[in-house]
């Protein structure tokens, strides 16, 4: 799930920004003492960029995923009152919609990592015209298993629905990628962007609920892909401990109703450990994620 950054002042609101994660070191590399750990840049996000481009793990993760919701989708199919969206997001009765799936699309439909390696290449963090660049190449690739779990979907009957942080003025190099990718697009109007306007919802920052209600209105929704917590629900208190509850509150529903892909290079889970506050130094940041490290004695 990628958010733009819309501006400092609406930073520490879009709390699905795009910031990369940090890994340290292996167990087998010496611990790097204090003063040579300041001297690490901010944004080293290699190793967790790497992951995901070079290896098998990643690449099976994502497969497996698609793979077990296709398993799956004849059985939702069959129960009329199936429903993967939180009864605070259905606005009226799911039966008799036609059925639909909602899939976020950074990190959980299309593969962003060479973004996320010119940065670590360049030293940078994200910005809204380095993004905005990227996404009009519309060479990102598709995630694997995502075109099969696509075409499975769509040989049932199945409306793909795309709702994401991509802000709206991206919706045609996201839909040409989309469709260059092999992948349904029934029409404009499955693609539910940022900034998407919603009768009788205000959507705030860059949650996705409205839009998720707006779904809701014309379709059963069977199953919903993410790669974040907030691309599943509403997350009204982005720290560890609410991030938590939610998790607790909706784990049964993981694997049946929503499926989550791997995505360890950014995410709303990183500003979590630092107070949301994108304001702060990257220096800051970095020291905040630190301290939030368990290191067991």
């Amino acid at each position: 799930m990628r958010l733009p950054l819309l501006g400092a002042a609406l930073a520490a609101v879009l709390l699905a920004a795009c910031q990369p994660v940090r890994h340290d070191a292996p167990a087998a590399v010496p611990v790097a003492g204090a003063a040579e750990a300041a001297a690490v840049p901010a944004d080293d996000n290699l190793n967790a960029v790497l992951w995901v481009q070079r290896s098998a793990e990643y690449r099976a993760a994502a497969a497996q995923t698609y793979r077990a919701a296709i398993a799956q989708l004849d059985a939702a199919l069959r129960q009329a009152d199936w429903d993967a969206l939180v009864p605070e997001e259905r606005a009226n009765p799911a039966r008799g919609l036609k059925p639909a799936v909602i899939l976020d699309i950074d990190e959980t439909v299309l593969d962003n990592s060479p973004y996320q390696a010119r940065l670590v290449r360049d030293g940078a963090e994200f910005s809204d015209p380095t993004w905005d660049a990227w996404v009009e190449e519309r060479r990102a690739k598709a995630l694997p298993g995502m075109v099969e779990f696509a075409r499975a979907a769509d040989a049932r009957g199945i409306t793909l629905l795309y709702i994401s942080n991509r802000a709206v003025h991206l919706k045609d190099a996201t839909l040409d990628n989309l469709r260059a990718e092999g992948l349904p697009v029934a029409g404009d109007d499955v693609f539910l962007g940022l900034g998407t306007v919603v009768d009788g919802c205000e959507q705030e920052g860059s949650e996705k609920d409205c839009r998720r209600q707006l779904a809701g209105r014309q379709y059963r929704v069977l199953m919903q892909f993410g790669d974040q917590l907030g691309d599943f629900v509403r997350i009204d208190a982005n720290t560890p401990a609410g991030r938590q509850a939610l998790l607790d509150r909706y784990d049964a529903w993981f694997g049946q109703r929503w499926w989550m892909l791997p995505n360890p290079t950014y995410g709303s889970w990183e500003p979590a450990v630092f107070d949301n506050d994108w304001r702060q130094p990257r220096e800051a940041r970095r020291a905040a994620k630190r301290d939030a490290l368990d290191v067991a004695p």
